[in-house]
Parts: structure tokens; sequence; C-alpha cells
């Protein structure tokens, strides 16, 4: 029987079909799971959070209810009916075509290495240099080393075999959570012995516009992930089932995780102390004086969860995105060099290692630019920004592809089901989640134009240390530059897209791994 006359298909390549072969199912729900709070909960930002004010709790709370919970249901039925590996590329592919879902692809994964290269590494020497042991910052051998080390720790974990490197993740998981927990009680029991010195009840009404928007991008770069496990669709063990439950359990998790260690920093530290990177570990340190003479041990088992947690956060999403860009390459969307699975590992090596260098560039150039002049410096600080809002830019592909995968694959098996009839509640998420990402994405890329119309007073200047005019050109220019690295990619791609194969879209042909 052809693979028309089975059912749904799908047009892919020969390239895919080898590669695929290099994949082994070894993802339970149990890894799902922690794989995606890993994936969302992130300590990077927290301090940079509560640095806006009580709001920030607030904030938190709404867009759990309207956009974390929207989102995760739109991703449960997304990832238990489309079960091909790459997920978010796959679902692009068969809603706007290959191009479009390249393009996709690669402003999905560009933001990690330079994440990884820029605010992750930054912000964990810090906290190993400020709370640990000196190691001096900018081109100090102490500090290269820990930050080049950071980069290809991350990196190594994701070339591991999944079945392997998979209980990194995990680990990195039941850590921060186990962070957040303790940091959370101690929180409590400061509070009973010394009372809190931060914000008053009426500081919590969400009444500011400019702090709103500020928060936006932020808040929505916190919130994003629930996706990325179906890089790995194809080494899931039952993705049809344990998809939905993986991401609702872990929309829950993210959401406290996030709102009770913020509501604790804001209300232990003094609003005027409550500062971007070392807002945590200064809420660490303000609260941990309740142990007597164990607190410097436990801050200093705090610091090195937090750094622990950091490097897992740049390990998992270098292991979603970096199968999503690999799968993007194998069918024709990117350059087929980087589409080949290492045939023992099963894991995409030559994307891993374009990662890691990418990191590596990254790195060596902020740390030039920020031992330079104040101009090099904010420029830095400008580039940094939009590399890590092309995510959100990527999500204006990937939502809008749920309510048309209902229209077009309608007939394709929905294991989980978003509304028991009709399209209604798909097109209400779908839009709220979609809405979501335009408004952040206008904000990443043109901050202060919407206070402008409301009547409120902005400065680029002052919130960034370039002229508006310098900003956006080296906004725009960077996501030129990354759009055309996209096309050049899908051009050089046309002899893997010359082969194409059709089949069905239920078939992964793919067996357990013995003992997962």
């Amino acid at each position: 029987m052809s693979p028309s006359e089975g059912g749904a298909v799908e047009t892919t390549t020969a390239m895919a079909l080898e590669e695929k072969g290099h994949l082994h199912k070894s993802l339970r729900r149990f890894d799902m799971l922690f794989f995606t709070v890993c994936a969302l909960v992130g300590l990077d930002t927290l301090g940079q959070v509560s640095s806006f004010g009580a709001q920030t709790f607030t904030w938190l709370v709404i867009l759990g209810l309207v956009f974390v919970f929207p989102y995760a249901l739109v991703m449960a039925e997304l990832g238990a009916a489309f079960t091909q590996e790459g997920g978010p590329y796959e679902w692009m592919k068969m809603s706007w075509g290959r191009l479009p879902a390249g393009l996709g692809a690669v402003l999905y994964w560009v933001t990690n290495p330079l994440w990884v290269g820029g605010s992750l590494c930054f912000i964990a020497s810090a906290a190993w240099n400020d709370n640990l042991h000196p190691i001096g910052s900018g081109f100090t051998v102490g500090d290269m080393i820990f930050k080049i080390a950071f980069i290809w720790i991350s990196i190594g974990v994701a070339i591991a075999s999944l079945r392997h490197g998979k209980w990194i993740p995990n680990v990195g998981a039941i850590v921060r959570v186990g962070v957040l927990a303790f940091f959370s009680i101690t929180v409590l029991i400061y509070g009973v012995e010394h009372g809190v010195h931060g914000y008053g009840a009426g500081d919590f009404n969400p009444s500011s516009l400019v702090v709103f928007l500020g928060l936006v991008p932020l808040l929505l770069f916190n919130y994003v992930g629930f996706e990325l496990q179906n890089g790995a669709a194809e080494e899931m063990q039952n993705p049809q089932h344990d998809v939905p439950v993986t991401v609702l359990q872990s929309a829950i998790i993210t959401v406290l995780a996030y709102s009770i260690p913020v509501f604790g920093i804001l209300a232990v530290l003094p609003s005027g102390k409550v500062t971007g990177i070392g807002g945590f570990l200064d809420a660490v340190r303000t609260t941990f004086s309740v142990y007597g003479g164990a607190q410097n041990f436990l801050t200093d088992v705090m610091v090195f969860g937090f750094i622990f947690a950091l490097v897992t956060s740049g390990a998992v999403w270098m292991m979603g995105s970096d199968r999503i860009l690999a799968v993007a390459a194998y069918d024709g969307a990117f350059p087929g060099y980087f589409g080949r699975f290492h045939a023992r590992l099963g894991t995409p090596v030559r994307v891993n290692v374009m990662s890691g260098i990418t990191s590596t560039i990254f790195m060596l150039a902020a740390v030039y630019l920020l031992s330079g002049s104040a101009s090099a410096a904010s420029t830095f600080t400008v580039v940094l920004y939009l590399a890590t809002s092309t995510t959100l830019l990527s999500y204006l592909v990937i939502f809008p592809a749920a309510i048309k995968l209902r229209m077009s694959h309608g007939h394709v098996p929905r294991p989980y089901r978003l509304g028991k009839s009709g399209d209604g509640l798909m097109w209400v998420c779908t839009g709220l989640c979609t809405l979501w990402m335009v408004l952040g994405s206008w904000v990443a890329l043109f901050p202060g134009t919407l206070e402008s119309v409301t009547g409120h007073s902005y400065s680029v200047m002052d919130n960034y240390g370039v002229t508006r005019l310098r900003f956006e050109v080296f906004t725009l220019g960077t996501l030129a530059i990354i759009l055309v690295i996209g096309v050049i990619g899908y051009i050089l791609a046309a002899d893997v897209r010359a082969r194409a194969v059709a089949v069905p879209l239920d078939s992964t042909g793919l067996e357990p791994v013995s003992g997962d």
C-alpha cells in the first residue's frame, strides 16, 4: 500500500529517512516532565524581572493564566498529534512550507548559542567570582577558563547520547526546584523572625503601563519552552500519551516556581536593593541569616545549585533547538551538512559543535566590547537583547500553525484535542498566544513606541545607552543578517530537497532502547 493510500502523509527527503535510523526511543514520561521543567524554569532572570518592582509578581500570575495555560493546551494537542522529530519545524513546514519553516527554525535556534555565550555564562561567572572564589573579570585567565568551560559543558551534555545525557537536565530540574523550594521556605522563616521590609500591598497593583511593557519580553521569554521536548519527538517512548500530561504538569510547576520566589525577593529585600543580576543571590544571603553559623555554607550550596541550574538551562535548550535545526537541514531547509546525526550517539553533533563555536565567539566578542568604551558596551547590550528575543519572533510562525493544521490536517488523529467539538477554543487559545508574541516582539524591536502612543515618556538612551537610530540599526540589522543566513541556508539545501520522499505521518520506524 502506498503512503497516500494509508492516510495522512508527509513529504520529506531520503536524507531524513537515513538519519532517523540513528535515533533511539529513550525518553519516558518522567524524563519529558523534567526536561520541560528544566527548559522553562530558569534562574538567570529572577533578579532582573524582580527589579521591576512588586508588579512583577502580579504580572507573572496574570500571564500564567492568560498565556501559559492557553499555550500549554495548544502545545499539548500539537505535540501529541504530530510526533515527528524536530516538532516545531515540522509543524511550520506542514503549515507554511519549507522556507518559512526553515527561517523559523533558524530564529528558534540562534537565540540559544548567543544566550549561553552571553547572559548565562556571564551571570554564572559573576556568581562564582562574587560568592565562591575570585576569578576576575574580562580577559583574566580564571574568567576565560570558567566561561569557556561553562559553554562547552553545556555543549558536551547536548552531544551525549540522549539516553545518558537526559539525566543532566533531569537532575537540573530537580536541583532548581529544590533551590527554589528551600529559598521559599527560608523566606517564610525569615519573615516570621524579622518581618518583611519589601513592597507594600498597594505596590502589587498592576497599574503601570511602562512596567508592563518593560516586563513583557522578559516574562514571555521565561515562559516559553513547552514544545522544546518535541524536538526529540521520535526519541520519546509514547509521545501521544505523554506529551499532554507532561506539558500540563510542567505548566503548573513553572508558574509556581517563578511566582513564589519572586514574591519572596520582593517581600524580603528593600525596594531599592532589588538588583538585576544579583537579585536572587542577594535575597539568599539576606534570608539565610536565619541559619546562624551555617549561613555561609548553605549560601555556597545555593550558589553551586544556581550555577548548575544555569548550565543545565543552556544544555537542555541546546539539546532541543539543535535537533530542530538539524531536522530542518536533513529535510532540505538548511544545508544538509548540518542534518547528520551521529551513528552511535544519535545526536546532531555538527549542529552542537556549531552552537559551541558560535557561543564561544560571541562570548569573546562580548568580553571585548564590555571592556571597551561605554558606546561599545551599550551596543553589545542592544545586540544581545535582540538576539535573545529572536525566539519570540519564531513563535509568530509556530502558534498560527496550530489552527492551520486543524484545517489542513484535521483528519490526523489527535490523542488530546483542545475542545471537545469545533475549533472555537483552539482559535481563542492560538489567538491569545499569537497576540502576546506580537506584543513581546514589537516591544523588543521598537521599545518606547507604545509608551509614546499612550502619552508616557520613554528614552532609549536612558534604557540602553544608545540613540534610537543606533538601536534600530543594530536590532533590525542583526535580525536581517539572521534571516539572510536562513535564506542562504535554504538555497544551499536544494540538493537535499531534490530527493523527496512521501511517508505516512504516523510512521517513525523506531524501537525503544533496551533497558529504557
